[in-house]
């Protein structure tokens, strides 16, 4: 008798998540899967740029070209959905997607509201808009404590610091990403250097992530009038699994004007704060997976992803050593780039 399939909530990556240690992922995981690696490549020949599988066979990774915008959103694409094409549907029902900032592309993706060619050909446009026309940055900061749960000074102070810069003259600073216990800044030049000077100094944070604009923030409104321009809203399609955005609205299949995710895709998605806590909420609220599945490339939302579920109380989780414990005896959260959890969903 075979096994009862489980339940699954998969969850695509965003911007940053293929790094050094990432190089070589997509062939050294999908090296046989011709189809999927020429579809890609032909997304970047026919918008004249050089083709993803050349950038992951490469010696040597260099952020100059792994990390840009128009290289690096495709690059991610390619392995993330080539990672979710390959979850084992013999042992687990995909009952929802959700996805952080970029992975919302992704998401649409998964969840067939875009063909697979036209998910990629709207993350690689926009991964070249971005890169001729975005402005500013972001920086991450924590918030939680080490037992992740969140740090009511660390929190206070993160809002604080965001009401005093609106009445700072010549700087714009907004809430990017709720990121379970991270927060994550969206600023212009100026702000970016205030805040850098305004957040106390912890290990590595405040970090300035290399390479990004000031995504989901009003400092990007001129995005907009590109991308929709760049988009055609005739490649929505009706979708097969839910999706679940960055406002925690969930888009289930035949059930949504395709006018209005166009909207929200090419508008609140690029130039609003981005609400990555509440989308894992609603997903697990709403659909009550057995596990959670993070898509490869790296496994840059595991942490982020706990400290969401530890904010809710799902699965009776309330800290992170119950987190770990729990991980450890029949694990919750399971990545797919990492080797020792792959092995389970494929």
């Amino acid at each position: 008798m075979a096994a009862e399939k489980k339940k699954a909530l998969v969850i695509f990556p965003g911007r940053g998540s293929y790094n050094a240690n990432e190089l070589g992922y997509l062939h050294s995981h999908h090296g046989a899967n011709n189809d999927w690696l020429h579809m890609v490549d032909k997304v970047r020949s026919d918008a004249g740029q050089p083709p993803i599988t050349q950038m992951d066979k490469a010696e040597k990774f260099t952020p100059s070209t792994h990390l840009t915008g128009d290289n690096a959103s495709l690059l991610i694409y390619a392995c993330a959905m080539a990672d979710f094409m390959a979850i084992n549907r013999d042992k687990y029902d995909v009952v929802a997607v959700t996805g952080n900032s970029m992975g919302w592309y992704l998401a649409l993706a998964g969840s067939g509201i875009l063909s697979m060619e036209n998910g990629a050909k709207l993350v690689n446009n926009m991964g070249n808009i971005m890169h001729e026309h975005g402005v500013g940055g972001q920086i991450i900061y924590p918030i939680s404590g080490d037992d992740w749960h969140i740090d009511k000074e660390k929190y206070a102070l993160v809002h604080h610091l965001l009401t005093e810069a609106k009445g700072v003259d010549g700087i714009r600073v907004e809430l990017s990403i709720n990121l379970g216990g991270m927060a994550v800044f969206a600023a212009d030049d100026a702000g970016l250097r205030w805040l850098m000077e305004k957040l106390p100094k912890s290990g590595n944070f405040p970090l300035k992530l290399a390479q990004h604009a000031a995504f989901h923030s009003p400092i990007l409104d001129h995005i907009l009038p590109l991308a929709r321009a760049a988009n055609p809203a005739g490649h929505i399609d009706r979708g097969q699994i839910p999706a679940i955005d960055g406002d925690g609205c969930i888009w289930s299949p035949h059930a949504f004007e395709q006018g209005d995710i166009f909207d929200y895709t090419l508008g609140r998605q690029i130039n609003r704060t981005y609400d990555y806590s509440k989308a894992v909420s609603v997903a697990v609220r709403e659909f009550a997976p057995d596990q959670i599945i993070l898509t490869g490339p790296g496994n840059a939302l595991g942490a982020v992803t706990a400290q969401s579920l530890i904010q809710m109380g799902a699965y009776g989780l309330k800290n992170r050593d119950d987190f770990m414990e729990r991980q450890a005896a029949d694990p919750i959260i399971l990545s797919m780039g990492l080797a020792e959890q792959r092995q389970y969903i494929l």
